[in-house]
């Protein structure tokens, strides 16, 4: 059945909420405000009763799908459950209600907690400095990647180049260019780990970092990273770590303990803040010594007579990266995860998330082709290679997923595996849900066998069936009234 819009359900005087008589004089916005701010005709906005708003954004919830509702092994997103007492917490009124302008003394509790989830993540990170200004993964890579930038000016050489592996992030290469360097793609070895004698050709003065993600995209440990750090320092350049796959790491590996430089943490994946629903995330990025008078200002500081503040006298620092001082609601999750797990808590996390990884491998990789056979830490990627054969994308896989209640791992990446599927089943799925996934896995490899065409028409058994996707990435239809011709 076709959801009808709420414009559509909308019937003239249908109230949903009386308002009291407002008690203060009409004001007249004419003598106010300038006429051209002035509307010239009525909002159209529906109107409704309060349980038909209720029903109709509660359908639609259950139209899409979502990591509440169902499985989401959208590779190296880590689309994991998240207690949703820490949301309670992030709402406390005592946070919510603060004033970004507030001075110190007024905002004791939310500086103390910013200063202890500093502490916390730089234990975490093998690291003696932090900051949770930046407000994504991606502004954390641009931080890390600009302090590296200061540092190299005060060495007196800001040098020219940063080299990737072909495995990275697309956020990666931008960052590069963002900070004012070149970008350098090398190739990946045949296992699937940074190639070190292509990465020799490099070292120079004129290289200023290299940016890794460990576990790779590919979910494998770069075993041989503390021999990467060492090349690097050789010539003075700097290691930084994408820090998107630190689920696979927690209380087991600590970056600066391997020789990483720079490290940024995604809060929104690894510590207790929903991924995605365009929500706000954070990138807290942590730094050893030699590159903590760069961060960015303000940094939450423990003055002498047991106050906490922020610290703007920063004279080398990087300068500020937004508004005010970070997705403070974020924080607040993250600090309330980290406190309720505990060391040892954090390490099961990660131990669990690995688990379950392989034991979703074991039952798929008979089935479907495994480029890199090194054993995967939280992730791994298949092909679809293997079905092509019979004409079956690794589109129409993802796709026919949707009819068995599964959302599509991640597919065509990393671009270094043909017709890939990246999945990431997370610590917080059960043995049970892993097993059904797996059957659909391999029932739509038979269907791909046997009926093709079934394939290519899925989804059959959504809201939506499939879209024309390039169609509608060049022509959204963002206004209502189009979508009901």
């Amino acid at each position: 059945m076709k959801t009808k819009l709420l414009w559509e359900l909308s019937k003239e005087d249908r109230i949903g909420i009386q308002l009291p008589k407002r008690k203060v004089p009409e004001c007249n916005l004419k003598e106010n405000i300038q006429s051209s701010m002035l509307r010239d005709s009525d909002n159209e906005l529906p109107q409704l009763s309060e349980p038909q708003v209720i029903r109709h954004f509660i359908e639609l919830s259950t139209k899409n799908h979502h990591v509440d509702k169902g499985f989401y092994p959208l590779g190296s997103c880590t689309m994991k459950f998240n207690p949703k007492l820490n949301e309670r917490l992030a709402g406390n009124p005592g946070f919510i209600n603060l004033h970004p302008a507030a001075p110190d003394k007024l905002c004791q509790g939310a500086l103390e907690l910013m200063h202890k989830l500093g502490e916390a993540f730089c234990k975490i990170g093998g690291h003696t400095a932090i900051t949770l200004q930046p407000a994504a993964g991606a502004q954390g890579e641009f931080a890390g990647l600009s302090m590296i930038r200061r540092y190299h000016e005060h060495m007196g050489n800001p040098r020219k180049k940063v080299v990737m592996p072909d495995s990275s992030h697309g956020t990666n290469p931008a960052s590069i260019v963002f900070s004012g360097w070149q970008p350098v793609e090398i190739k990946s070895g045949c296992d699937g780990k940074i190639d070190l004698k292509t990465l020799e050709k490099h070292l120079d003065e004129d290289l200023a970092a290299v940016m890794i993600t460990n576990p790779n995209t590919l979910g494998i440990f770069e075993s041989d990273i503390k021999k990467v750090a060492e090349m690097l320092h050789s010539v003075g350049a700097q290691l930084y770590m994408d820090g998107a796959n630190m689920n696979a790491l927690l209380g087991i590996v600590r970056p600066g303990d391997l020789g990483i430089d720079a490290l940024h943490f995604n809060l929104h994946k690894t510590f207790s803040t929903p991924h995605g629903g365009g929500g706000p995330g954070a990138g807290p990025v942590s730094v050893a010594e030699h590159l903590a008078q760069f961060l960015p200002q303000p940094i939450v500081s423990l003055s002498d007579s047991g106050e906490y503040k922020l610290d703007w006298d920063r004279p080398d620092s990087m300068g500020m990266l937004q508004a005010f001082w970070g997705s403070f609601g974020v924080m607040v999750k993250a600090y309330a995860y980290i406190l309720s797990l505990g060391c040892d808590g954090l390490r099961r996390v990660s131990e669990d998330a690995v688990l379950n990884s392989n034991y979703l491998l074991s039952m798929l990789r008979d089935y479907y082709e495994l480029p890199y056979t090194e054993t995967p830490m939280h992730e791994f990627v298949l092909s679809g290679e293997v079905v092509k054969k019979f004409g079956v994308k690794t589109l129409d896989i993802a796709k026919r997923l949707l009819d068995y209640g599964f959302h599509a791992p991640t597919i065509y990446f990393p671009l270094i595996v043909h017709e890939a599927l990246m999945i990431e089943p997370t610590e917080t799925e059960s043995k049970e849900t892993l097993e059904e996934f797996a059957d659909a896995m391999i029932a739509i490899k038979k269907e791909a066998e046997t009926d093709a065409k079934l394939l290519h028409d899925a989804p059959l058994d959504t809201p939506i069936r499939r879209l024309d996707e390039v169609k509608a990435n060049r022509n959204p239809i963002l206004k209502w009234k189009d979508s009901l011709k």
